[in-house]
C-alpha cells in the first residue's frame, strides 16, 4: 500500500510513520508534505498513492483548499488535534477521522476499514471487467469447410450436431451432410453457445433444436434422436450427462 503524509509538524509525521510501520509493514510511505500548495504540486506530477493520511491545519491554510483546487479521487485519513472540522472532511474523499494524540487502535481500524472498501471496490471493477469481456466475447456461429476445391460457411442454425469418428471431429447439417472441421470438441465446446449445444458424451455435441425425441435407453442412460433422415449412429447420454442434460432440456 503507498501512502501519501500530509502533515506541517515533524514529530507528528515520524509519530504516523513509526506507528504504520508496526501495523503493517508493507505500507510504503511515497512522499510527505506540509502545505496545501506543496501537496498539489506532489499531487499533479506523481503517481497517485493507495491512501492520504492528511492534517487539517497546514502551513498556507486548511486542506480542504485542496479538494476545491484540484480534483482528488485518492481516500483520505484525516489526523487533525480538531474535531470541528469533522462535518467538512466527511463531505469529501474521508475513510476515518482521527484526532491527535493518534491511539495505535484506532488507526489500525481506520487502516482496516480502508482496506475493506478499497479492495471491495477492485473486487467490483475486476468482476465487472470480466462480465463486459464475456459479453463482448460472444459465441461462434458460422463455420468455414472444404468442399472438395471449394469453401463454404455453415451457420450454427444448420448443424444438427459436431461428433467424433476415427480420430476426425465432423459437423453434420440438417440436410445430412457431413463436413470436416479442424476443432476438437474440447475446443468446440468453449466456442459455441451453451444454451444451444450440449455435450452428451465424449463424442457428441447436440444442438437442442435439432433433437426430435428424447427415449430411455437403459435405467442410467438416454437415447436421442435428431431431426435427420441419416442417422450417424447410436447418440447415447451417458451416464455422468444425465442429470446435466435434463436440467439443460429443462431451462
Amino acid at each position: 500500500m503507498n501512502v501519501l503524509i500530509v502533515e506541517n509538524e515533524k514529530p507528528a509525521v515520524e509519530g504516523l510513520n513509526r506507528l504504520l510501520k508496526k501495523i503493517d509493514p508493507t505500507i510504503n510511505i511515497v512522499g510527505t508534505t506540509d502545505s496545501v500548495e506543496a501537496t498539489i504540486n506532489w499531487v499533479q506530477n506523481n503517481q497517485a498513492p493507495d491512501l492520504i493520511f492528511m492534517d487539517i491545519q497546514l502551513d498556507d491554510g486548511l486542506c480542504f483548499e485542496l479538494f476545491e483546487t484540484i480534483k482528488i479521487d485518492i481516500p483520505v485519513i484525516f489526523t487533525t488535534a480538531f474535531d470541528e472540522y469533522m462535518l467538512s472532511a466527511f463531505k469529501v474523499n474521508s475513510v476515518d477521522y482521527l484526532l491527535k494524540p493518534i491511539e495505535e487502535r484506532l488507526l489500525r481500524s481506520a487502516i482496516e476499514k480502508f482496506k475493506t472498501i478499497h479492495y471491495y471496490k477492485l473486487f467490483k471493477t475486476d468482476a465487472l471487467k470480466q462480465l463486459l469481456n464475456e459479453l463482448d466475447r460472444g459465441y461462434k456461429n458460422r463455420f468455414l469447410v472444404k468442399v472438395g476445391d471449394h469453401y463454404k460457411s455453415v451457420q450454427d442454425n444448420e448443424i444438427t450436431c459436431f461428433y467424433i469418428l476415427e480420430r476426425a471431429t465432423f459437423i453434420r447439417t440438417t440436410s445430412d451432410k457431413d463436413y470436416t472441421v479442424d476443432h476438437s470438441l474440447d475446443n468446440l465446446q468453449k466456442m459455441i453457445d451453451p444454451d444451444t449445444f450440449f455435450r452428451i458424451n465424449r463424442n457428441c455435441i447436440v444442438n437442442i433444436n435439432k433433437i426430435s425425441d428424447i427415449l430411455n435407453y437403459s435405467s442410467s442412460r438416454l437415447k436421442i434422436k435428431m431431426k435427420t433422415d441419416k442417422p450417424i449412429f447410436d447418440l447415447i447420454v451417458s451416464k455422468d450427462k444425465v442429470r446435466e442434460f435434463k436440467k439443460w432440456i429443462d431451462k
